[in-house]
């Protein structure tokens, strides 16, 4: 099974050890699923761990480390040229688009984003991890 973790659910992850977003980590890193990840998906992540905001709770070491381990353990995917508008932020459009071309289940926290599963299934973490079972 494969699946592209939308920013939120890896940056939750970080965050909250104990919650469905970490153990989806988790499950990844012992082979339980696929991760795909592409530059773009990568740059956010590089870029939205480097906020303030999130820099107070996950030190620039731990930021570093995080996106390395995404970069040299995921699957790599090309980004899709010119994803449809799909969603209200444009900038989610690259998501919809790279779990569609590499076949994979987009997972997400983001209400809209989940509202958006017209061409293919969009799950919550805790869904997700209830699909890939014990």
């Amino acid at each position: 099974m494969r699946a592209v973790l939308d920013i939120n659910v890896l940056i939750s992850g970080l965050l909250a050890p104990d919650g469905a977003s970490a153990r989806l980590i988790r499950r990844w890193l012992e082979g339980d699923f696929e991760l795909i990840v592409s530059e773009r998906l990568l740059a956010e992540l590089k870029r939205a761990l480097a906020y303030p905001k999130l820099r107070a709770r996950v030190s620039a070491a731990a930021s570093d480390e995080s996106v390395g381990l995404v970069r040299a353990t995921a699957t790599m995917r090309p980004d899709p040229p010119n994803p449809p508008k799909r969603s209200r932020d444009p900038g989610d459009d690259y998501l919809i688009a790279l779990a569609e071309s590499s076949a994979s289940l987009l997972v997400s926290g983001d209400q809209d984003i989940l509202g958006l599963s017209e061409s293919r299934p969009i799950l919550t973490p805790a869904v997700f991890e209830a699909r890939l079972g014990g």
